[in-house]
């Protein structure tokens, strides 16, 4: 008698392929150090760079966060980057101007620096007047890094430089102004009255000296330079952006208005609820608000 054929082999039931792996979060963006920023009147900027998130394509004249100015660092192709230039007192030594280059360039490179006698930059302070070649410089750079657009963004005193240097030198394809004035002199509010003391008294420009690490000039404004309210008509046909809170200390917002109404048809004005003054008061949805819409304005939606 024939014994029974062996069983068979039962195939295994196959099994479903692995979902893939969630992507990664994206890398925090590393400052590079830049070689200084030189202006036309022979001032020395300490700078950086944030590449942005389309990360580095070339290099350019630059260091790493961790060498010295001489080697190299590199751009987004064909993108853009926004030039910060921050409030009175601020510097790269304050977390709250790192943070705020941080969270834009989650959108865009970054070029961030020492606005002239502040932090580790030569000079002295002249309130948003020379600030304007210091601008210059920091777009020069911007440039030569390979970017195709260039925004510039500032932030209190930051805010009266980029809207000058756009109707009095150009050459931006974006520009946002944060907790801007319209005007000079203006002491309608006790923050600005205490402002007003440390730069017109020599003890307070001394005090400033020691403790904020801000050199101000002692000269006084001959002639006055024109007022971010008398240049930002001739910003057109770029875009602006005119962003304030309205729980500005400083400035109230018919500083805000009054830019907004200057700028006429290329103006955009947010007011933000719960907003205070400048970088210190920016939240991480703001930044982000900001970055995209530069971007955007940048690239002519």
């Amino acid at each position: 008698m024939m014994s029974a054929n062996p069983a068979l082999p039962v195939p295994a039931p196959a099994r479903a392929p692995a979902p893939p792996a969630p992507p990664a979060p994206a890398a925090p963006s590393v400052p590079v150090i830049l070689s200084p920023l030189r202006t036309a009147d022979g001032e020395r900027l300490r700078a950086e760079h944030w590449p942005g998130p389309a990360g580095p394509v070339r290099p350019a004249g630059s260091a790493t966060a961790s060498a010295t100015a001489s080697g190299t660092a590199s751009a987004t192709a064909s993108g853009t980057v926004i030039v910060l230039a921050h409030g009175f007192t601020g510097s790269l030594d304050r977390p709250a101007v790192r943070a705020v280059a941080a969270g834009l360039a989650a959108h865009a490179g970054v070029l961030a620096f020492d606005l002239r006698g502040h932090g580790a930059s030569t000079g002295r302070s002249t309130l948003g007047n020379h600030e304007v070649l210091d601008l210059t410089a920091a777009v020069e750079r911007a440039r030569e890094l390979g970017y195709e657009r260039v925004a510039t963004c500032g932030w209190s005193m930051g805010g009266s430089v980029v809207l000058r240097h756009a109707a009095l030198v150009g050459g931006v394809d974006a520009v946002a102004s944060v907790s801007a004035t319209s005007r000079w002199f203006y002491r309608g509010t006790p923050p600005m009255r205490r402002v007003h003391w440390v730069v017109e008294h020599r003890l307070g420009r001394m005090l400033a000296r020691r403790l904020l690490r801000v050199r101000i000039s002692d000269a006084r404004w001959d002639p006055v330079p024109e007022s971010p309210v008398e240049c930002v008509a001739r910003i057109a046909p770029v875009p602006v952006l005119i962003v304030h809170g309205d729980r500005d200390g400083y400035f109230p917002l018919e500083h805000a208005e009054a830019l907004a109404a200057a700028a006429g048809t290329t103006g955009e004005l947010w007011v933000v609820e719960g907003f205070g003054h400048a970088e210190t008061a920016a939240t991480a949805d703001l930044l982000d608000r900001i970055g995209a819409r530069l971007v955007a304005l940048a690239a002519g939606a």
